[in-house]
C-alpha cells in the first residue's frame, strides 16, 4: 500500500533529467537504465515498453524499466512491491528480470506466484568494476572489429549466446535478422572487440551499453578449443584498455555467474573488483 504523498506512474520525456539524477546515485550499477534513458528520452515509442517511477511528493525516489528487460533503479523492497502490479502487466513481453539482488528478490516475492516459472534463475551474480589500467598486459591481437569481420564474428556471437542463455538467439519471428542487426550495430559503434586465427574468432567481447559514467561489457567468450590457454585475462585487459584509453567510458563493468570460477579468476587478475550482487531471471 502506498503511503501519504506517494505516487507511482509512468515516466516520460519530461522526467528524463530527474530519472538520470536518480540513476546517478549508483551510476555504474545503473548504466543500462542510464543508457536507455539517454537513447530514448523515456519515450514509450522508442523504449518498446515503459519506465515507471515512484515519487515522494515531487521527488522521484525509485524507478523500474519495464520492457524486454525489467530492471529496477534504486529500488528498496518497498519500491518493488509498489511496482508489482505494473510489472505483472508487462510479464508477457518481459524476457529477463535483472538487477540488484535485494530488489529482484522482493519483486519476485510479490509477483512470482502469478508470473510463471522462470526458464533460468541466477540469484547470485557478482557485479564487477574496474576504473584503472588493467593489471595484466593487454592481448595485442584483440582489436575493434570491422564490418568485414561480420562473417566470422556472427557465428561466434550466436555460439556465445546459446551457451550462456541456453537458447539460440535465432528464434522464430525474425530473431536471426534482429540479432544480426544487433551485432552489426555494435560493430558500427566500435563496441565490438575480438581476436582471430585461421579457424575464426578466438576471443570476443562487446560493450552492451554506455553512459558518461561507465560501459557495461557482455558476451565475453573464448572459443572452446582455445580454452585453458589463459586467453581471457589478456583479452579482457585489451577491452578495458581500449574502452578507458579510447574514451568510451571511464569505468568498465560486467556481471558474471557465481559458478563461473574460471571467468571470475580471470577478471580478478585483470583488476576487476566486486561492487554489488545482481540477480537474473530468464523466461
Amino acid at each position: 500500500m502506498l503511503r501519504t504523498r506517494e505516487q507511482v506512474r509512468v515516466l516520460g520525456p519530461a522526467d528524463r533529467d530527474q530519472f538520470l539524477a536518480l540513476a546517478n546515485l549508483d551510476p555504474v550499477v545503473n548504466v543500462f537504465a542510464d543508457h536507455r534513458a539517454r537513447l530514448t528520452s523515456l519515450d514509450e515509442r522508442w523504449l518498446g515498453g515503459q519506465v515507471w517511477g515512484r515519487f515522494e511528493g515531487d521527488d522521484l525516489v525509485a524507478a523500474c524499466h519495464m520492457a524486454a528487460n525489467l530492471v529496477p533503479v534504486q529500488c528498496t523492497p518497498h519500491d518493488m512491491r509498489a511496482f508489482a502490479e505494473p510489472a505483472l502487466q508487462r510479464r508477457r513481453s518481459t524476457g529477463t528480470i535483472v538487477g540488484p539482488q535485494e530488489a529482484v528478490v522482493a519483486l519476485w516475492e510479490a509477483v512470482g506466484s502469478r508470473w510463471g516459472v522462470p526458464r533460468e534463475e541466477r540469484w547470485n551474480q557478482p557485479h564487477l568494476e574496474i576504473a584503472q589500467p588493467p593489471l595484466v598486459p593487454p592481448a595485442p591481437d584483440v582489436r575493434v572489429t570491422a564490418p568485414s569481420d561480420m562473417g566470422r564474428l556472427y557465428p561466434a556471437c550466436v555460439a556465445m549466446y546459446t551457451e550462456e542463455v541456453g537458447v539460440t538467439p535465432e528464434t522464430e519471428g525474425g530473431g536471426a535478422d534482429l540479432y544480426r542487426a544487433r551485432v552489426q550495430q555494435l560493430i558500427s559503434k566500435g563496441w565490438s572487440f575480438a581476436s582471430f586465427d585461421d579457424q575464426g574468432v578466438v576471443f570476443k567481447a562487446e560493450v552492451a551499453c554506455v553512459s558518461p559514467h561507465a560501459a557495461q561489457v557482455q558476451g565475453v567468450w573464448v572459443r572452446p578449443d582455445r580454452r585453458g590457454e589463459g586467453l581471457a585475462g589478456p583479452g579482457m585487459a585489451a577491452v578495458v584498455h581500449q574502452v578507458i584509453a579510447g574514451g568510451i567510458a571511464p569505468v568498465v563493468s560486467l556481471y558474471v555467474n557465481e559458478w563461473n570460477t574460471a571467468a571470475r579468476a580471470a577478471y580478478g587478475r585483470v583488476g576487476f573488483v566486486q561492487t554489488a550482487t545482481l540477480s537474473t531471471l530468464m523466461f
